[in-house]
């Protein structure tokens, strides 16, 4: 069954497939030595200049490792209210380094330096965590995406004030789709410093890149990395993944399929009497009010989030894999059920 839940639950895209196999042969060199991901780590520096490469698991160890190497445990990472290092990583971020995350209200997922600058006033006195990192998430967790405007201000409030911008890119695929432009424009050009670049979202089985654009973060790196046990001794099979991903920018047909499936999407809900779109639909997300009588019918149909259960706000995910005839399904599904709804 299709589901509108999460780009997690879709599968590999065959390509990506075919990359693992083609990487399984005889024996090669371990823990990321090997001639894939020497290949690959080339890949990217043809794409964002001059970068140092780190592969992971899954976006919170790369979230864990970038921050590792950005903030000290007395420091602190400022976020929206709503981002995955605050809400969905368990703590993970402060077991692991120790610091505090400081997480901000916002309307829409962005922050902005006008948000951010309410923090700065502890500066320098010892009672308080010390502001260190600025992190973002492109897109957002409410699917909003930052315009390059947008991102390059924070880098500059950020090193205005000796911090750092840290960008959680677990759908950086989406959001450049969404932008027009390329990789190195969405964030080596903003100046973001460290980003974790999403592979598992957007059709790849498992594995993340981290990548570290700033020179005074990468020194201690390797071994944060190590010792976050997100050394992969076979490196190989995630950069086999990446190297297929940017082979004829498969990232970007990929991204570009899911934004277009929540237009179209968005495009057909917003037809139906009794349906609101709540956001902006920028990227693959949609977020909506659905008459409370509506959503278990449905989700006996459909699986799929709730966002904020006394609203009845529910969220809906697009992946690389669906289809218009998906959508269409789906729109159906939910006019038959509002038309049996008394409202």
């Amino acid at each position: 069954m299709k589901t509108f839940a999460s780009d997690n639950y879709s599968g590999v895209h065959p390509e990506v497939m075919d990359a693992i196999i083609r990487a399984n042969y005889a024996h090669e060199i371990s823990y990321g030595d090997d001639e894939i991901t020497a290949e690959m780590d080339k890949i990217f520096k043809q794409q964002f200049g001059d970068v140092d490469v780190l592969y992971a698991f899954n976006g919170t160890g790369a979230n864990i490792v970038s921050l590792k190497c950005a903030v000290l445990p007395f420091q602190s990472v400022i976020c929206a209210d709503t981002a995955h290092i605050h809400v969905d990583e368990c703590g993970g971020p402060t077991q692991h380094i120790g610091c505090t995350l400081v997480p901000l209200p916002t309307p829409d997922g962005k922050l902005t330096p006008a948000l951010v600058e309410h923090q700065l006033s502890f500066i320098g006195d010892v009672h308080h965590v010390q502001p260190k990192v600025i992190s973002v998430s492109q897109s957002t967790e409410l699917g909003t995406v930052y315009s390059l405007e947008e991102m390059r201000a924070l880098a500059d409030f950020a090193h205005k004030y000796d911090m750092f911008l840290h960008v959680d890119g677990a759908r950086i695929s989406n959001a450049v789709a969404t932008l027009g432009c390329t990789l190195k424009e969405a964030t080596v050009d903003c100046e973001v410093d460290i980003m974790t670049f999403g592979g598992t979202k957007n059709g790849i089985m498992m594995g993340e890149a981290i990548l570290i654009f700033n020179k005074k973060l990468r020194k201690h790196a390797p071994y944060y990395h190590k010792q976050t046990a997100q050394l992969y001794s076979k490196n190989r099979f995630i950069a086999a993944q990446f190297k297929a991903l940017f082979t004829n920018e498969l990232w970007k047909e990929m991204a570009l399929h899911s934004n277009q499936m929540a237009q179209l999407l968005a495009a057909e809900i917003s037809k139906i009497e009794g349906v609101t779109i709540t956001q902006k639909v920028e990227a693959n997300a949609l977020f909506v009010i659905l008459p409370k009588e509506v959503v278990e019918p449905l989700r006996k149909a459909y699986r799929f989030y709730d966002w904020n259960v006394e609203t009845g706000e529910v969220r809906w995910m697009c992946s690389f894999d669906t289809t218009k005839e998906d959508v269409m399904e789906f729109v159906e599904k939910i006019k038959e059920l509002i038309a049996k709804t008394d409202f």
